[in-house]
């Protein structure tokens, strides 16, 4: 019998080691980018990545008990087979990243790779604030960016019909990928019954990718255009 995330003890004692940034083999590890005190994903969590996950631990999503993920129409409307494997209701990429995941099944994969959710102060310090010695691409170290990509918004996946693979658009503050836009992100900050996200989706317009614009939803939500990545504390 398979088990929920939720009911399953997940350890954070496992061992994980750096891949490609973009690699989305049967591993849960990734290549990360460390920042002030801490690490974080350099991209989104992928299918790939929480393929090994759901293996190791037999899960079952909340999207998969419930029958599919949701997608905005005419209001929140649930789509029938869509989950974390099948985005829009086929087969996605192992390269794409990861959505159709609750803040608590989020949380529990990133303990199984050895980290945690990153806190609201730790993202926009990753997302704006560029701290790389001698960073490429014009940035400047030290200096904040209103976007994830610079002072403009160009490059992001904003503004389209769906997500992209992991590592395919514009390279940002300190090296990562698709902190503005592509999907939003859980963030380890909670209000209740409700959980912070951060840095827009391809829903979204740019405006949506700036640190003020992070928004507030219901933590067990199941959606399409809502992902995470995984930041680490350093020994």
């Amino acid at each position: 019998m398979r088990a929920h995330v939720l009911g399953i003890a997940l350890g954070a004692g496992v061992l994980v080691s750096p891949s490609a940034p973009v690699a989305a083999s049967g591993s849960a590890a990734s290549e990360r980018v460390t920042i002030d005190g801490f690490a974080i994903d350099q991209t989104e969590v992928t299918i790939g990545r929480f393929r090994a996950f759901v293996k190791a631990n037999a899960v079952v999503t909340a999207a998969e008990q419930e029958g599919g993920g949701l997608e905005y129409g005419n209001g929140w409307e649930r789509r029938p087979g869509w989950a974390w494997d099948k985005p829009y209701g086929t087969p996605g990429a192992d390269d794409e990243p990861a959505v159709h995941v609750s803040w608590s099944e989020a949380q529990a994969f990133c303990r199984f790779a050895g980290g945690r959710l990153p806190s609201q102060a730790e993202w926009t310090k990753a997302a704006y604030i560029e701290l790389r010695p001698a960073p490429p691409d014009g940035f400047e170290k030290g200096r904040s960016y209103i976007y994830p990509v610079g002072d403009k918004p160009d490059g992001m996946n904003n503004s389209r019909r769906r997500h992209v693979p992991v590592g395919t658009t514009k390279p940002g503050v300190n090296g990562l990928y698709d902190m503005g836009a592509n999907v939003w992100e859980w963030l380890a900050d909670r209000r209740g019954e409700t959980a912070l996200t951060a840095g827009g989706s391809w829903w979204y317009g740019p405006e949506n990718t700036r640190a003020e614009a992070m928004q507030w939803k219901p933590a067990a939500f199941t959606v399409v255009y809502i992902g995470f990545r995984c930041a680490y504390d350093l020994r």
